[in-house]
């Protein structure tokens, strides 16, 4: 998936305040300000911000800031796990916007993986690179991907899977007009490596 930029988006009306949970999470993991920020690549002032909830994070934001302080997506939200259901109800998988991407929770909170339903814009983002400790699988159910490893550019269809090393530079975009539908599963990994999502350049 694509980086946190620090860009403010104009999908963050679609976000929940994710501030409290966000400082909350960050005290509890036992970082400063300074040094999670380091870790998503990001100032202290930005994340700062995101603190206070003068900005609201992207999608690739907050897939970020779950790896560093080892929770998911959902607890970033503040949502409940509801008990760990075993089966999450096709009307329980909430639609949430953020930077253009589009994304259904299709797992359970609280977990040491975490998956999601994803619609890729066409197109969208397509100059950021991510790098950081962990695994992503991911499976194309509608339209076609380009997934970039290291030197390496697949095209995927749908059907199509990819199982990688999140070490490995990478970057999804969607070829098709009408963008992309995949599932997405990475691991939820803590590390103490600065910049678990690193900007590159294309």
């Amino acid at each position: 998936m694509t980086p946190p930029p620090e860009e403010s988006t104009d999908d963050s009306a679609e976000l929940p305040a994710v501030a409290p949970h966000l400082r909350e999470l960050r005290r509890r993991s036992g970082l400063t300000l300074e040094a999670a920020a380091r870790r998503a690549g990001l100032s202290p002032a930005h994340l700062s911000r995101l603190e206070t909830g003068l900005r609201q994070p992207s999608l690739p934001m907050l897939l970020a800031l779950a790896r560093i302080y080892g929770t998911t997506v959902s607890e970033l939200l503040g949502e409940s796990a509801g008990g760990r259901d075993a089966v999450l109800r096709a009307g329980d998988m909430a639609a949430r916007e953020a930077d253009g991407w589009t994304y259904r929770q299709a797992g359970g909170s609280g977990r040491a993986m975490q998956a999601l339903r994803v619609h890729v814009p066409h197109a969208a983002q397509q100059d950021l690179v991510r790098v950081h400790p962990g695994e992503e699988w991911l499976y194309v159910l509608e339209g076609r991907l380009r997934l970039a490893l290291g030197d390496t550019v697949h095209l995927l269809d749908a059907g199509d899977s990819a199982h990688f090393d999140s070490l490995t530079p990478h970057r999804i975009t969607s070829v098709t007009p009408g963008g992309a539908e995949l599932l997405f599963v990475h691991t939820l990994m803590q590390s103490t490596v600065a910049g678990l999502c690193l900007p590159q350049e294309s």
